[in-house]
């Protein structure tokens, strides 16, 4: 492992008698996921709240949220809970004591959206600037640390070289995606799902459009690509990017998947800690993790293994992505890994294949069928290089296999065994006068001792050994013993003492977090602040409530006109409204790229087109961006 210039990073990130802790950022749906991924090497955890966290499948009373917080604690792992939606004028009452309530449980840090949150009245909770505050300049982080943001959650479309630009402009640590789905318009400004649907993406309803199958058509309705999922990008992976991401600046290390379940949440977070272990142990004088504890892991985690479009690592090494890399436009579903060819067909139930690796009954397959549609189907039962589906299938010889459910794999996940998170302690067993003394250090700064008055006796036969099984029953805790160091030597001490003695010692070193658990608070604004120059404010910083209106109007927005709202709460009167901005080019996607010799391949005038609906493409070239507009109202 190379050793990590630490430079980039002289600014921002938790420091530590300057030493970056680096954090794990795992998705939770619910209590049970989140626990799962704090015992797979999280070093926090974001949930939703029971409202307002942007995705409405994933909301958490606030006694699941306690218990999660309460689990976390133990190990330094922080929860962060999203109330990243945008909020309406008679639901803000609603959000302020929810605030209140998160914050009174001890939740870490609330990642946030609307802008209304810095006019309320709330205790002094770490506010985190969600994605969907669409931070695309390095001039709009500075304006949201100023305005009191503790940390910034960069669009997952910057480069290294651009994140080190942002690097340079804040204090604060940043966050930035590594894994997982990708939104293909930047984020917080997708309107595409409100105005086809009204399913607003920025409530937490989104219909995912992007996924959808389009045509696309020219000016006169010409199809030139039919039924293709052609907004629909692969998932992101960054496994083999973590240390240039740390080198850009990069502090916070996000996963995305607040929707998925815990074989999904266990399997990725397994894959990255690891990854992460090994740069920190690497490079031990510049990064630690931001959490304590040690993972055994019962799996060999593969993030092949878990749902995923195909992979990219989107625009991070900077430049122009080749043609057909970003997209999964055949599918918008896992189609698994491949596993084999269709050999022979026997019947519409069994096939022999010749197979890259060997199935076992249970095992999930799919195929794409002669229409290019993917089909999936279960093993009932295979023997050799027969397979004997669960359902009728229709395929025939060459037909590529594909494995979507590995069930020997899955069942490890699934067996509670997958993973044992522990802190591991150092020992000390010694006499001090007529004192029986424990002493605990977990390697992390945090020593303590418990002490017990005994006349030790001499021993008949060696007891070291038997004290160590006593000292080292630690049951239920988060501890396990790593190493005791014994200066008794041959005395007798009952169980029951050294048991008195570990429990009382534990408890001191569990106290002992608890006194020194270190939360991060709310920043102040600075004084004066204002919009950063040239900024205007539009409806796609999604204004919809009376507080977020104020806040803009106090900082200097032109309110010459009325200001602008959401489309949520003021549809624009435009015939053609922009719905999605994206960095993905589709031209560039399908090899025409306007800058290059394929221009002539595809006409000037460009539009996908559903059974209900139409949009519009428009390139801008100069900032390599592609516009989308909705011509719902319009033919366009």
């Amino acid at each position: 492992m190379k050793e990590i210039n630490k430079e980039p990073l002289s600014k921002g990130g938790n420091l530590t008698d300057d030493i970056i802790e680096v954090e794990l950022l795992a998705p939770a749906r619910n209590a049970e996921v989140a626990v799962a991924a704090i015992n797979h090497g999280a070093d926090a955890v974001y949930m939703g709240a029971s409202s307002h966290g942007a995705r409405q499948q994933a909301s958490n009373s606030i006694s699941d949220i306690r218990g999660v917080v309460e689990y976390a604690h133990r190990f330094g792992v922080k929860v962060y809970v999203t109330v990243n939606t945008i909020i309406y004028d008679e639901e803000l009452a609603g959000v302020e004591k929810l605030v209140w309530e998160l914050y009174g449980i001890g939740v870490d840090a609330l990642i946030v959206q609307d802008m209304a949150l810095l006019e309320m009245k709330l205790p002094p909770i770490a506010l985190h600037a969600s994605t969907q505050c669409d931070i695309r300049t390095p001039e709009k982080a500075r304006f949201l640390q100023d305005a009191g943001f503790s940390q910034l959650v960069l669009p997952r479309e910057l480069s290294a070289d651009e994140i080190r630009k942002f690097r340079e402009a804040v204090d604060v640590p940043l966050e930035a995606f590594v894994h997982g789905a990708l939104c293909v318009s930047y984020s917080g400004d997708c309107q595409a799902s409100f105005i086809a649907t009204g399913r607003s993406a920025n409530r937490g309803e989104c219909a995912q459009i992007c996924r959808y199958a389009f045509d696309l058509e020219d000016e006169t309705g010409r199809k030139l690509v039919r039924g293709k999922h052609l907004l629909s990008l692969k998932d992101m992976n960054r496994l083999d990017y973590l240390s240039d991401m740390l080198e850009a600046g990069v502090s916070s290390f996000k996963i995305e998947g607040r929707l998925k379940d815990a074989a999904y949440v266990k399997n990725v977070v397994a894959a990255y800690s690891r990854a992460l272990d090994r740069i920190v142990s690497a490079n031990p004088r510049h990064f630690r993790r931001a959490s304590r504890g040690r993972v055994e892991y019962g799996f060999e985690p593969d993030v092949a293994k878990g749902f995923n479009r195909g992979f990219t690592s989107y625009f991070l090494k900077g430049g122009s992505p080749a043609a057909g890399s970003l997209a999964s436009v055949d599918s918008p579903k896992w189609t698994g890994e491949r596993i084999g060819v269709v050999k022979r067909v026997v019947s519409n139930r069994i096939v022999d294949a010749d197979l890259d690796s060997p199935l076992e009954n249970g095992d999930g397959l799919g195929f794409f069928n002669d229409a290019g549609v993917y089909c999936g189907f279960r093993l009932n039962r295979v023997d050799g290089s027969r397979l004997f589906a669960a359902s009728d299938i229709e395929v025939r010889p060459g037909m590529e296999l594909y494995r979507n459910f590995d069930k020997k794999w899955s069942d490890v996940l699934a067996s509670g065994k997958s993973a044992r998170r522990y802190i591991p302690l150092s020992m000390l067993l010694r006499k001090a006068g007529g004192m029986l003394v424990l002493e605990l250090c977990d390697g992390r700064g945090h020593d303590v001792a418990a002490s017990v008055e005994f006349e030790c006796q001499p021993a008949k036969s060696p007891q070291a050994e038997a004290r160590q099984r006593v000292l080292s029953k630690l049951g239920d805790t988060e501890f396990a013993l790593d190493k005791l160091t014994d200066r008794l030597g041959d005395v007798f001490v009952p169980a029951s003492v050294l048991t008195t003695l570990r429990r009382d010692a534990v408890a001191a070193l569990s106290a002992t977090y608890q006194a020194a658990y270190k939360y991060d608070y709310r920043r102040g604004a600075v004084s004066g602040l204002r919009l950063p120059q040239g900024f205007m404010v539009s409806r796609h910083d999604n204004i919809a409530n009376r507080l977020s209106e104020k806040f803009y109007r106090n900082i200097g927005a032109d309110a010459d006109g009325g200001m602008p709202r959401a489309v949520e709460v003021e549809l624009p009167g435009e015939a053609r409204i922009r719905v999605m901005q994206t960095r993905y080019c589709l031209r560039r996607e399908l090899g025409c790229c306007l800058k290059t010799e394929n221009t002539s391949r595809l006409p000037a005038k460009l539009y996908l087109a559903t059974a209900t609906d139409r949009f519009r493409l428009q390139f801008d070239c100069a900032a390599c961006r592609m516009n989308v507009y909705s011509l719902r109202s319009s033919k366009g």
